[in-house]
């Protein structure tokens, strides 16, 4: 993921660095273009069955017939040839056209009775650390590492862990999503698609995505790292937290 690169320092002298490679890929899916994505090298078949998934032009790992792998392109057949897939994003609606707000209607909704400590969390995060300037994203099961990815976009490591999930078969409404970075609410959407229940951060969430959280059912932890961590939605599924 890391490539030697020459510099010279400000300060006078040559020296060698790590630089984070970057791939851009092409998605083609049924021959068709779907959408040219950057991602850090490797992993392409977690990446891919997560985002085909949290896109929801998959349902499962089954609707996928084949996947054929190159350097700058993933062309991906699904037992459906005809199915045409786009790009989702955060969901939007307003009159003629116009963006004014999110239709959390549209989204799906967390079902899952999981509550989760705060030693969980604490060893959930403990195992988060990326190098500078790749994020992390994992998952845990009763604070126990089941996934972890990195990547240069942090969406595209969630992406990757689901997509893992999926291929293991993995419950992710028992499951924490612990992530490094700020939450957006493009990760709120994907957690809500794969059905998992507390999402944690070493960051904190945008106004967004606590709004959508708040009304569709996913817990969010913030600051997770610090003596400031916070829950902003859904505390009842913290076990002590004070607000529940």
């Amino acid at each position: 993921m890391f490539k030697r690169i020459a510099c010279i320092r400000i300060g006078g002298g040559e020296i060698a660095r790590d630089a984070a490679e970057e791939t851009p890929v092409a998605i083609f899916v049924n021959g068709r273009h779907l959408t040219t994505v950057i991602l850090s090298p490797g992993g392409f078949q977690d990446f891919i069955t997560g985002y085909l998934y949290t896109e929801e032009i998959i349902k499962s790992p089954d609707e996928i017939e084949s996947v054929r792998i190159e350097e700058n392109r993933i062309s991906v057949l699904t037992k459906n040839p005809f199915r045409r897939g786009t790009v989702k994003k955060t969901i939007l609606s307003g009159c003629g056209g116009a963006v004014s707000y999110i239709d959390t209607q549209k989204l799906p909704t967390i079902d899952s009775d999981l509550a989760v400590s705060i030693p969980e969390i604490e060893a959930a995060v403990a195992a988060l650390s990326a190098p500078d300037p790749l994020d992390a994203v994992l998952l845990a099961l009763d604070g126990r590492l089941v996934a972890r990815f990195e990547d240069l976009d942090r969406h595209n490591a969630l992406d990757r862990v689901i997509g893992r999930g999926l291929q293991d078969k993995l419950d992710f409404s028992r499951m924490v999503a612990a992530s490094t970075g700020a939450i957006t609410s493009e990760m709120v959407r994907k957690c809500l698609v794969a059905g998992i229940p507390v999402l944690v951060s070493t960051g904190t969430p945008t106004a967004l995505a606590v709004e959508i959280a708040d009304e569709t059912g996913l817990c969010i932890v913030g600051s997770a790292r610090t003596p400031e961590m916070a829950v902003y939605t859904h505390p009842e599924r913290i076990v002590g937290c004070s607000g529940a």
